[in-house]
């Protein structure tokens, strides 16, 4: 009997100590693996400040060098621009709030970058994201949570095809996170204590509002109550979110009580505020319609009973799933749920089973 061949596996070494102990496990599990930094977007001109790119890369070369695996740097600058950097501009210029890191997964990790792996003759692309695969019962594979609670990122995953889940490979789903800083620290690699990154995936740690002020121009209008009033001025209404309380620039004058962002109107430039109470208007809702409908597997067709995450880190909760016409669905909350904006994402689930994901066109509240 002639032995069954592993698939040859393109890892994303970022240069963090995730996707660098997922190419440490592949090694050890006997692998053909390789590994690949992805250039996508860098800070030329330093107009936002340090970007760590130029580290990364560094630390991405060590830790192949430590593995003894091949690595190169793949430029998709141009792939990136287009689809993630232009989204998000583009996003926040319609008045809604994008998701760059749920469509950095799609269209560019299991996109752009899987594509250039497979002319490169790999079968699969392994990340370190905090998820898990496996092949269920009907022999194709699905994702799943991650074991630490704390870490699972499946929420970011929700948008992927079919076609995409099929080929990904997450080594680091099954452990905890100081198992992972473990696995790192046996194979002797340098991003072993390395801390994690904070902030969009291709910003860094630069601030969004930085960012947008860089890129969009300021478009300043009047901040005001529900009834009308005007309470101040704001520079644009890119730079708020629903729900937000800080920064908003108006102080409350009331003790513990906070104003919140519960509407943009982009029409009129407005900034609506709130004093924040469990009733106040326009701020939790009970349902939503969702767009753009993504199934990492076959597509959900009927009225059922699920489980969703509203937002990233946000707890999983029951819902109503009464799909509709033209790629859309409506979701009904079994409890309510705060500051929900659209362009955003919200991730399906059935128990652990990642199920597909949709962006918000519609807010609810009635």
């Amino acid at each position: 009997m002639s032995k069954v061949e592993k698939p040859k596996i393109m890892v994303a070494l970022s240069g963090g100590v995730d996707s660098s102990a997922a190419a440490a496990l592949l090694v050890e599990q006997g692998f053909e693996v390789s590994a690949a930094y992805m250039k996508n977007w860098i800070n030329e001109d330093n107009i936002l400040g340090d970007c760590p790119w130029q580290q990364d890369v560094e630390d991405a070369l060590a830790v192949a060098g430590t593995l003894g695996i091949p690595f190169e740097i793949v430029n998709l600058m141009d792939a990136y621009k287009a689809r993630i950097v232009d989204y998000l501009l583009r996003g926040y210029e319609e008045g809604i709030t994008p998701n760059p890191d749920v469509m950095c997964n799609r269209e560019i990790k299991f996109g752009v970058f899987r594509d250039w792996a497979k002319e490169k003759g790999f079968d699969t692309v392994a990340t370190g994201h905090y998820a898990r695969s496996r092949v269920g019962e009907g022999g194709l594979r699905e994702i799943l949570m991650g074991r630490d609670p704390n870490k699972d990122q499946t929420y970011f995953l929700a948008m992927m095809t079919p076609e995409q889940v099929q080929a990904a490979r997450f080594p680091v789903g099954d452990l905890m996170k100081s198992e992972v800083r473990e696995v790192a620290k046996r194979f002797g690699l340098p991003t072993a204590a390395k801390k994690d990154s904070q902030g969009i995936c291709f910003i860094g740690q630069i601030k969004m509002s930085d960012f947008l002020g860089t890129y969009l121009p300021d478009e300043p209008g009047r901040i005001v109550s529900p009834e009308g009033e005007v309470l101040g001025r704001h520079r644009g209404l890119h730079f708020y979110t629903l729900g937000q309380r800080k920064g908003i620039g108006v102080p409350s004058n009331e003790y513990k009580r906070n104003y919140v962002v519960v509407e943009k109107r982009k029409a009129t430039r407005e900034l609506v505020i709130a004093l924040e109470h469990p009733d106040v208007p326009r701020l939790f809702s009970q349902a939503c319609i969702l767009t753009q409908l993504s199934f990492t597997g076959e597509p959900i067709t009927s009225d059922c009973r699920l489980q969703a995450r509203a937002r990233y880190r946000a707890p999983s909760v029951d819902i109503r799933y009464l799909p509709g016409g033209g790629g859309r669905a409506r979701i009904e909350w079994s409890s309510p749920q705060r500051a929900l904006a659209c362009g955003q994402i919200c991730a399906l689930y059935d128990g652990e089973v990642l199920r597909g994901g949709g962006i918000y066109e519609e807010i609810l509240y009635e």
